[in-house]
């Protein structure tokens, strides 16, 4: 099952950003390469990853 990849609507138009699908498990890939592989995420683990990452603390 393939989902549509997605980038940050703040990424420009060039091929320098990380892709995102949503299928049975999240994956990510980098757009200079798409064919280079992915990494995949089940769903449980895809929210803390950007929870973690987007955190705004100390």
């Amino acid at each position: 099952m393939h989902g549509q990849w997605r980038k940050s609507s703040f990424s420009s138009s060039q091929a320098n950003c990380v892709e995102v699908a949503y299928t049975a498990t999240v994956r990510v890939r980098d757009s200079k390469n798409p064919e280079g592989g992915t990494l995949r995420f089940p769903d449980a683990a895809w929210s803390p990853l950007i929870d973690a990452v987007t955190w705004d603390g100390p």
